[in-house]
């Protein structure tokens, strides 16, 4: 068996109405002070705020609007030395999490934020761990940022994004109330729905995949694939949304334990170039990458096992037995459409863009965990496809 490591949030709640723990765990940590970053919107954030009164703590919101850059996580983390909380309260999408997971880790660290960015910066290891325990409520079913152990932050100057990472930035509770993600707008549970399945797919086709990663990936991939076809008619529905975040739940595990693939390779990539939703890119990306993986596997690497991981994937979205590798592509294709995924030409990427995205994409870290190393010209095939 093939040796691996493991690691995810110290602490996993998981279930419909289980936001209302959040006073109880506040209590068990003595906080008095809580830290609230939240996606701004205060109706959908005072149900928690409500919760952090219960707890006996006073409380100090700070709206995440944007996607986190240098700007963003430099000043949240200057608010949080300031306020000097007990406990760290994250409610949003990946962005919120992934800032409030930041702000924590600069907290306990002294130096500016590009001391620790790799590309960017210097690229230094976090020398002392979270101080601040981090809870986290995702609101939205996609990027599985409450059992990661980096944050994606984005540098405007340099068209970049890349990440903070280290071990102890892993929330100390990841609190997952599907009830939390019902009102995500359609095209957030669209996009970030997807996102969520190809961190299922990348990571169970990826060289990095684990004997105990393979079994999630697949049994989530089997619950999440048809749970996201069937959203947009039922949005309200809880037997949904539970697949849905169990499915986002288990693909940041992955992704965590197992890496990526050329999917997230080119997101990062255009998501520091464009103006685009990640979940969007991602989805759209799916099945070129999947089409160029594949055809680039039986060219070079018949003989290995990842062709046939591309076929247990499709018997695991597709609820067939005899469905393959070209199914799960054309099931890929069938998800964009039914989904209303943009293509990339919408947010403006061109080809005559498409030399320097391959170049920069092929220098990523996700890139590295691709079943298989893709060419210049294969890389550059694949996102004409997507265009």
């Amino acid at each position: 068996m093939k040796p691996f490591e493991f690691v995810t949030a110290a602490h996993i709640i998981f279930g419909v109405g289980k936001r209302a723990h959040l006073s109880q765990l506040l209590r068990g940590y003595r906080a008095e002070r809580v830290f609230c970053v939240n996606s701004g919107s205060l109706e959908r954030a005072q149900p928690i705020f409500d919760l952090i009164v219960e707890a006996g703590a006073h409380y100090q919101a700070f709206p995440v609007r944007r996607e986190p850059d240098l700007e963003l996580i430099r000043d949240g983390a200057s608010r949080v030395r300031a306020f000097r909380p007990d406990c760290i309260v994250a409610v949003g999408g990946g962005s919120v999490i992934d800032a409030a997971k930041a702000f924590a880790a600069l907290e306990a660290n002294d130096g500016d934020l590009l001391d620790y960015l790799e590309i960017i910066g210097s690229g230094k290891p976090l020398e002392s761990p979270v101080r601040i325990p981090v809870v986290a409520l995702p609101t939205t079913a996609g990027t599985g940022s409450e059992v990661t152990r980096n944050s994606v932050i984005a540098s405007p100057e340099h068209r970049l994004k890349v990440s903070l990472r280290s071990s102890s930035m892993l929330p100390a509770v990841a609190l997952i109330d599907p009830e939390l993600t019902v009102s995500a707008p359609a095209t957030v549970t669209a996009y970030s729905g997807m996102d969520a399945l190809v961190q299922l797919i990348e990571p169970y086709v990826s060289v990095a995949a684990t004997p105990f990663t393979d079994g999630l990936c697949l049994h989530a991939l089997s619950l999440g694939a048809p749970a996201l076809r069937r959203i947009p008619d039922a949005p309200e529905d809880l037997d949904l949304r539970s697949a849905m975040s169990y499915a986002s739940l288990i693909g940041g595990i992955a992704l965590t334990n197992a890496k990526l693939g050329a999917v997230h390779g080119f997101a990062g990539v255009l998501g520091g170039m464009y103006d685009a939703p990640h979940g969007a890119l991602c989805a759209r990306l799916l099945p070129p990458v999947i089409d160029t993986n594949v055809k680039a596997l039986r060219q070079r690497q018949m003989e290995g096992e990842a062709l046939s991981r591309y076929d247990a994937a499709a018997r695991a979205a597709l609820g067939r037995t005899d469905a393959a590798a070209d199914d799960l592509l054309a099931w890929a294709w069938e998800m964009n459409r039914l989904l209303n995924i943009p293509p990339l030409r919408t947010f403006g990427i061109e080809e005559g863009n498409l030399d320097e995205i391959a170049e920069k994409s092929a220098r990523s870290s996700s890139m590295k965990g691709n079943p298989i190393v893709l060419t210049q010209e294969e890389l550059i095939g694949a996102l004409r496809q997507a265009l």
